[in-house]
């Protein structure tokens, strides 16, 4: 019997409270990956990669650009894309190839419901681990911004909380898309989605680069909103464009939410 199976079996003469199933799916998680950190951690190092190599070095060419008023040197410009980028590639990694591995080959899930935990409890407690590894890797690139000096207001202390926003939003969407994919192939679907998004989001460069047409597209994006949100609080260049970000990406998390219990109804449950 698995760990999370063997705990719930504890508590089968009463209900578990929400706070209890996804307590439990989450340690089940780390149990998983206490052996094995170093893959945990490798999702890590790709944004900062990035920003050593782009934010860095191309900073050395490029004198700055202008946001929300103010002047600021590049490498603070594309620190707090690559913040963003990092809280989504967190989740993402947890909500796609693993989740769907947990649903298609290793029937974790099915496991799952013999037990008192719901549809809803297992949607929950995939998506808090997605949060905490997103959160953990945005908490490890905001401290190497701070080392670097690429921080300049005191709002940058709710870029963890934002960069949980991005991972919310990024988590449900892609576990519910994830329930639809009939095999690995699928998952190409998922670099051909993220990575025009890494490029494109004003993660680089101003928004205002772009046409009217094509800005107004990149604007609607997940990822655009989660670092015009960073960068805001890292520069401390605050507008009523933060409040935007945080309402959209917590309604695109909640729908995401419910998708992903409704599909998880579909196919474990009938």
């Amino acid at each position: 019997m698995s760990v999370t199976a063997h705990a719930v079996a504890r508590s089968a003469a009463r209900p578990l409270s929400a706070g209890e199933a996804t307590g439990l799916l989450v340690y089940r998680n780390y149990l998983a990956y206490r052996r094995a950190w170093y893959i945990f951690a490798s999702g890590f190092l790709e944004p900062v990669f990035y920003l050593f190599s782009i934010g860095v070095g191309v900073g050395q060419l490029v004198t700055g650009f202008e946001f929300n008023g103010q002047t600021i040197p590049y490498a603070e410009f594309v620190a707090p894309g690559m913040l963003a980028a990092s809280a989504m590639n967190g989740s993402l990694l947890d909500s796609t190839f693993n989740f769907f591995f947990k649903l298609k080959y290793n029937k974790l899930f099915d496991q799952m419901l013999a037990t008192p935990l719901t549809t809803m409890d297992i949607a929950r407690g995939e998506l808090s681990w997605s949060l905490l590894r997103g959160g953990t890797y945005s908490a490890g690139f905001l401290l190497v911004m701070v080392a670097m000096g690429l921080v300049s207001s005191w709002w940058a202390l709710l870029v963890v909380p934002a960069a949980l926003l991005i991972g919310l939003a990024f988590g449900g969407v892609c576990m519910a898309l994830t329930t639809y994919m009939r095999s690995w192939q699928d998952f190409e679907f998922v670099t051909l989605a993220t990575m025009p998004m890494f490029l494109f989001s004003a993660t680089f460069f101003p928004v205002e680069a772009y046409p009217t047409v094509v800005r107004w597209v990149v604007e609607l994006t997940p990822l655009y909103r989660g670092v015009v949100l960073c960068r805001e609080l890292t520069t401390g260049a605050l507008s009523w464009g933060s409040a935007v970000s945080v309402v959209y990406l917590v309604a695109m998390g909640m729908v995401g939410l419910m998708v992903v219990r409704r599909r998880l109804d579909r196919l474990l449950l009938t």
